[in-house]
């Protein structure tokens, strides 16, 4: 059976992507800041008939949590087939480049950026103990350089000083770290949900937590041919769902 972690799973689309890899049949260790609020939901997902779904306290900004975490799913399963980097914050609002001060850039930074590469870096080992490793770091449109340069993109007037240049920060490590393990078995890629109404935009985005989490499942259970190092949207209107950097 593969193994799966899920950054910020607790709610939305996190919840949404672990509930979809159990139906697949993926052991699914479902992380959450609060352990008791993990376990909660965990407990909901058993009643309602999910199976195989895990709680395990991570805090993508704690060193230690995340160690622990890693130590914990290492004495149970021995490996990790699957990270999906999920856990993310908006920050303050608005965030304009002219005024929004550093230590809130730098909060947002943390999550959206470093916490990705110390929960990566610390799990790497279990992950190359996979015979099908995958990293998917979700990213959001509001990341990528050329949509955001093109003043006919829909939402070329949504701009943030510190959530978008968090996910282009994003964006770019994974390029390094997709083109650094690609002679493995890895495949890295960075993949955007779309526009999706959750509590994290006060639900005005127009899709739903189950297209979302589809698109993510789609790009990440992908086979020894699948890409690596691309950027993944379920905003961009064709087959290939392939968004510019």
């Amino acid at each position: 059976m593969k193994t799966v972690l899920i950054t910020g799973a607790n709610r939305s689309i996190g919840l949404e992507t672990a509930k979809q890899l159990s139906e697949k049949g993926l052991f699914v260790y479902l992380g959450s800041r609060n352990l008791q609020k993990g376990e909660e939901t965990v407990k909901q997902l058993t009643e309602n008939g999910y199976q195989n779904i895990k709680a395990v306290e991570i805090d993508v900004t704690n060193s230690e949590s995340i160690k622990n975490a890693k130590d914990s799913i290492e004495a149970e399963q021995g490996k990790l087939d699957i990270l999906i980097n999920n856990a993310g914050i908006l920050g303050v609002n608005p965030q304009t480049a002219a005024e929004t001060s550093v230590n809130d850039i730098r909060e947002v930074f943390d999550t959206n950026f470093f916490g990705v590469i110390n929960v990566t870096q610390t799990f790497l080992d279990l992950l190359k103990k996979s015979d099908s490793p995958r990293i998917s770091n979700i990213t959001s449109g509001l990341g990528s350089l050329t949509l955001h340069s093109d003043p006919e993109w829909k939402y070329y007037h949504v701009k943030s000083a510190a959530y978008g240049p968090s996910k282009s920060a994003l964006n770019a490590y994974t390029i390094t770290l997709a083109y650094e393990l690609k002679d493995q078995l890895f495949k890295v890629n960075v993949i955007d949900p779309g526009y999706t109404a959750t509590d994290f935009n006060a639900h005005s985005g127009p899709g739903s937590v189950e297209s979302a989490a589809s698109f993510i499942v789609k790009h990440t259970l992908t086979d020894e041919n699948g890409p690596t190092g691309q950027y993944f949207s379920n905003d961009i209107e064709d087959e290939t769902g392939i968004s510019p950097w």
